[in-house]
């Protein structure tokens, strides 16, 4: 079993930059991951973003790109390795489906929250996204899904407050995440057969 901290915030929200000042000081290796690191390395082929529904157009491959990334998160645990996930969580089915891909694992899902003039603010001064998405990114919903193990702020409060929260967190024994109650549900809910289906 793999521990997998899976950070869910909106973009901007400051999730790699907290994440670069959490890895020096976990306990053990983590790998860092994310689907923007993928699009980085060059993995996609041409693609077109300014028209729709042709062979290479963004809203053609993006469906199975983010299938294949949320496989890849369990492939890599699977192998033993503890994992990072930088997300940004768009839809309720990504988030059952990872809650049921991950069960064989150890996943501590955190929230990466900050206000939204800060979202705005920061989209600005990184000049490579488009101003609003953070805040379309909550507005759609993407912290509805589920409770969280952990809530942190990135405005607020320091990265050092919230790097020694996590910490606490995944070192508490026995503690039981919110992706192992929806297992434990899930394991719980009768067959078809025992419902009489």
């Amino acid at each position: 079993m793999s521990k997998i901290l899976l950070f869910n915030g909106a973009s901007s929200s400051g999730k790699s930059t907290f994440i670069k000042s959490l890895i020096p000081r976990l306990p053990e290796p983590y790998f860092n991951y994310s689907s923007d690191k993928l699009v980085a390395s060059g993995i996609l082929p041409e693609v077109d973003r300014t028209v729709d529904n042709k062979t290479n157009s963004w809203n053609v491959i993006r469906p199975g790109f983010f299938e294949g990334f949320h496989r890849s998160i369990r492939a890599f645990a699977d192998g033993g390795n503890n994992m990072i996930v930088e997300h940004v969580i768009e839809r309720e089915d990504w988030f059952l489906f990872l809650a049921g891909l991950l069960q064989d694992h150890k996943v501590y899902f955190i929230k990466v929250d900050c206000p939204i003039d800060e979202l705005c603010k920061r989209e600005i001064r990184r000049g490579d996204r488009y101003i609003g998405e953070g805040r379309s990114h909550i507005e759609e919903g993407i912290h509805s899904w589920s409770p969280y193990d952990l809530e942190i702020d990135t405005f607020r409060t320091s990265a050092e407050v919230n790097g020694k929260r996590v910490i606490e967190l995944i070192s508490r024994v026995g503690y039981t995440t919110v992706f192992d109650r929806l297992a434990a549900r899930e394991s719980d809910s009768p067959s078809d057969s025992q419902a009489g289906l």
